[in-house]
């Protein structure tokens, strides 16, 4: 990995109360074209970064970092680039298992 490319990090806009809400890594690349492999770490992504409510809002289940965190970022992009809609993630996440498959995309004849 190239020096540049690494470790960057920029600042988190305020949250208008007077604090910093701290430094936010960017997003994380997405592949050039989306394998089935790719799908099923997508799918896990989203189920295990899943939201949940907490006294400071909502942050995610995994890292309790303010939610949606980069890898459940990743995961719904990549998702989406799969063609699934949003309410076919959100039901992915509703259902909670990490392991679960995701049809092929249909290919026109």
């Amino acid at each position: 990995m190239s020096s540049s490319a690494a470790h960057r990090v920029r600042r988190a806009a305020s949250s208008g109360g007077g604090e910093v809400s701290g430094e936010v890594l960017r997003d994380i690349p997405l592949p050039p074209y989306v394998t089935g492999e790719d799908t099923q770490f997508a799918v896990r992504a989203v189920v295990v970064h899943a939201p949940r409510r907490w006294s400071g809002g909502v942050v995610c289940r995994n890292d309790a970092s303010p939610h949606p965190c980069r890898l459940h970022r990743w995961g719904t992009r990549v998702l989406a680039l799969r063609g699934l809609r949003a309410a076919e993630i959100a039901a992915l996440i509703e259902r909670g298992d990490p392991t679960a498959v995701v049809p092929p995309p249909d290919r026109p004849a």
